[in-house]
């Protein structure tokens, strides 16, 4: 059989049919999502786009991300390659041969190498997945080896054998150059003699070979877990531009309805992000929830939306109830109420995802729908709600115990006008036994370095934070609105806060209320007081012994705040602190982010018992941390594992160590 050009047009028609509506079938459904802008700043996205997407940023994060990247830019340089098969397979005189020479073989070299690394890479992830398969490549529905992957590997590989036969064969018959295709060349010079003899037949088996891979492939893509293929690249310019530290408000009407319950409750982006999931693991594997056998996987809860819209997607467009729930469900397809609840919302998952996937907010908005419409939350949560509502703390303690932390101290209420900086206590500041030693410390440290600062007393509030990773969107909104009227009415622009979650808060889910203040934690205010010399240390601090700082989630992850601490640390003691593994934008949560300070945990192993076991292979003898939950978090863990004399005190303890003589 021979290259037939009105053969090939009919398959071609065919595979780009194929192609084409299974295309339309998903991307519709995509559609079924609700409104989202994702194309401001342009430029901006254009350049996170080629750093990430192109230049597989996150995928090299990892040894066999090489292997990747190689598949990758193979894929791109051959894809012109294989534009040339398709054009030239319906016009035969449609080829690079009609380029000037030097550059015809400086194309033919470059894919005659490349095809040899594709091919190299490919036999390489075959060899991975059925003789040295991660842990994160087998879960319910992702195994590594599935018939899937090695179908895909397959036709890759077919589609580079194909094409050196091909090639191999027109150098043996003298119609292309040996010199500008040293792999080709080479597999000519040592074929058989029966097709040394005739490579004509090697040529045309070669050239329908590789034409039906490519058309298989071709037609196969949209309905395989590789039409990340086509979305990978359009999902990291689509991505939020800045960092997923917030979600977004709702508004409250009679007849409304409140988070996601429905698949097609999501916004089109969070659509688009199930089709663009890779399943690469990295997700699951940076995940304190799963890594500690909780029911939460990241990757599980994206696959859960792909396959419900999947499911669903003609009900749907009918207007009619989808059959199978989005939560709830026992199954494929719906995310579990348990893995729901289990988030702790540090981040990591977003943070690894190299196509830039928002696990975290699509979790938190079914916790919405879950608070707001079902009434359906662990039975510990309803106390809490209970607390902040009555009393705006989770304990439920009388809003005048608020001022109890400071009975030793001069405290002045903030005044408008003659106050610099608000101190913004926290409800762990001021009602933790714990905390409010840390609160002193830093109080005392503003008053060392003559900082100008003041508290609001009885009438501080919760920051709401707990309120909006759990769900609770309602009491939120009231709670951030009164917060924000009360600091109109105080004069208040510039605030610092102890505590991660409230910096977080004050700082990132306020500014969509109106209100512009500059928020500080403290780390970055004590840094920046001892970097200018205004705060004087009477002596550095030397009894700590080997100390370790833990970064909080919310701090570093969600903030960016990561030297600040350091620089803080390494002033008052006179040396970096030592590190944890897992730390910087890796580190692993302490477990209580996201409302999870007020559950208890029923699954597993309980994520601040696997961070302190981590920091106990490094011997240490205190541990620094920079977040009151993380405080709590820490000295746990070691009670409960016996930490013998390790230490765990708060950065701003340990500075004001320093103000002793």
């Amino acid at each position: 059989m021979s290259p037939n050009p009105k053969l090939f047009a009919v398959l071609l028609l065919l595979s780009a049919s194929v192609f084409v509506l299974g295309c339309c079938r998903r991307f519709s459904l995509v559609a079924l999502g609700r409104p989202e802008e994702r194309l401001d700043a342009p430029g901006a996205r254009c350049l996170r786009m080629f750093r990430l997407a192109f230049g597989q940023q996150r995928v090299l994060g990892k040894p066999f991300g090489l292997n990747h990247f190689v598949i990758f830019w193979s894929f791109i340089v051959l894809a012109l390659a294989n534009a040339e098969f398709l054009a030239s397979g319906l016009l035969p005189q449609a080829t690079f041969a009609v380029l000037p020479a030097p550059l015809h073989h400086a194309l033919l070299l470059l894919f005659d190498l490349v095809s040899l690394l594709s091919l190299a890479c490919v036999l390489i992830a075959c060899a991975r997945r059925l003789f040295f398969p991660e842990p994160s490549l087998s879960s319910d529905y992702v195994k590594a080896r599935s018939p899937e992957a090695f179908l895909i590997l397959s036709l890759i590989a077919l589609l580079m054998l194909a094409y050196f036969g091909l090639h191999a064969a027109r150098i043996a018959m003298g119609s292309e150059d040996p010199a500008a295709m040293p792999v080709s060349a080479f597999i000519a010079w040592h074929l058989p003699a029966a097709l040394a003899a005739d490579p004509s037949a090697l040529a045309t088996g070669s050239w329908w070979l590789h034409a039906l891979a490519l058309l298989s492939f071709l037609a196969y893509l949209p309905r395989s877990k590789h039409m990340h293929i086509l979305t990978a690249i359009p999902n990291c310019f689509l991505a939020g531009r800045e960092r997923p530290n917030t979600q977004p408000r709702e508004e409250f009407a009679r007849g409304m309805s409140f988070g996601v319950g429905r698949v097609d409750q999501f916004t089109w982006k969070d659509l688009f992000d199930s089709f663009s999931c890779t399943e690469c693991g990295r997700c699951q594997e940076a995940c304190p929830a799963a890594a500690t056998g909780k029911s939460l996987n990241p990757r599980a809860v994206i696959h859960a939306v792909k396959t419900n819209l999947l499911a669903n997607g003609a009900a749907l467009r009918a207007g009619e109830e989808p059959a199978l729930p989005l939560i709830g469900a026992a199954g494929e397809g719906s995310a579990t109420e348990p893995g729901i609840w289990a988030c702790t919302t540090c981040g990591a998952c977003m943070n690894v995802c190299p196509v830039l996937i928002e696990h975290m907010p699509k979790i938190v908005k079914m916790r919405r729908h879950l608070v707001q419409m079902k009434s359906a939350f662990p039975e510990e949560l309803a106390t809490f709600f209970e607390n902040i509502e009555a009393r705006s703390n989770p304990w439920g303690i009388a809003p005048t115990e608020r001022t109890k932390w400071h009975s030793a101290l001069e405290v002045r209420p903030f005044e408008a006008g003659k106050t610099e900086y608000l101190l913004y206590v926290g409800c762990a500041g001021a009602f933790d036994a714990r905390q409010k030693q840390v609160t002193v410390a830093l109080a005392t440290i503003l008053d060392a370095a003559g900082v100008s600062w003041g508290t609001l007393g009885k009438d501080e509030r919760c920051c709401g934070d707990s309120l909006r990773r759990l769900g609770n969107e309602y009491v939120f909104d009231r709670t951030a609105r009164d917060n924000v009227s009360l600091f109109a009415e105080r004069g208040v622009r510039k605030i610092v806060t102890q505590c991660p979650h409230c910096f977080s808060a004050l700082k990132n889910d306020y500014r969509q209320y109106g209100v512009e203040l500059e928020v500080v934690h403290h780390s970055e205010l004590i840094a920046a007081l001892l970097a200018a010399g205004r705060l004087q240390l009477k002596k550095q601090v030397s009894d700590l012994g080997r100390l370790l700082f833990h970064d909080s989630c919310y701090l570093g992850r969600h903030n960016d705040v990561y030297d600040a601490p350091r620089h803080a640390l390494q002033a008052v003691t006179g040396a970096a602190p030592a590190e944890f593994d897992r730390n910087t934008e890796r580190s692993f949560c302490c477990g209580a982010g996201g409302g999870r300070m007020w559950q208890e945990e029923q699954e597993g192993e309980r994520i601040n018992l696997n961070r302190v076991r981590e920091a106990l292979r490094q011997k240490p003898d205190t541990i620094c941390v920079s977040c009151p939950y993380c405080l709590t978090m820490m000295e746990d863990g070691l009670k409960d594992l016996q930490g013998g004399g390790v230490r765990v005190k708060e950065l701003a303890e340990v500075v004001a160590e320093g103000l002793r003589p």
